[in-house]
């Protein structure tokens, strides 16, 4: 049976392991110097954000995650387009193959979004997926008509 619930911090070593599964399949095989580096980082990460600015929601079968969803929130200072200077980006949607086609992202979604309605975020955002592209859609996500550009500036890694 399938049970939905927010994750805590004894899920940080199974959302590592979900992390890296996503990272796997969106950036290709990932080095062991890569996979060291970002479970060192993470750790030391969902520790100091994991239900403070970072939400996470899990899907469970039994006690194995078999999706997730993050939600990053952001404050920054308010504009007409941010009136509570609240923000989300929805990050690593992400179910494990044999779970996909269910419905499950979906349900986690939900979650996510009612969280954010419940605590006044101004809007979520995120960067689909093709396959992601038709779910988001469904769920009442638009495309960014924005004027503005979006541009980094990237850090050489010597």
């Amino acid at each position: 049976m399938l049970t939905y619930r927010q994750a805590d911090k004894a899920d940080i070593p199974k959302l590592i392991d979900m992390r890296l599964a996503f990272l796997s399949e969106e950036h290709g095989e990932l080095t062991a110097e890569q996979t060291h580096t970002i479970e060192s980082q993470l750790q030391v990460y969902f520790r100091e954000h994991l239900n403070r600015d970072l939400l996470v929601y899990v899907c469970e079968d039994d006690a194995t995650i078999v999706s997730t969803v993050f939600l990053l929130v952001s404050e920054r200072p308010a504009n007409p387009n941010i009136l509570t200077g609240l923000t989300g980006t929805l990050l690593n949607v992400f179910t494990l193959p044999r779970y996909r086609n269910r419905g499950i992202a979906g349900n986690l979604v939900k979650m996510t979004i009612q969280y954010a309605k419940d605590n006044k975020l101004s809007y979520i955002d995120l960067k689909a997926t093709q396959a992601g592209y038709s779910l988001y859609r469904k769920l009442g996500f638009v495309p960014d008509e924005s004027s503005n550009v979006p541009m980094k500036y990237r850090f050489s890694r010597e």
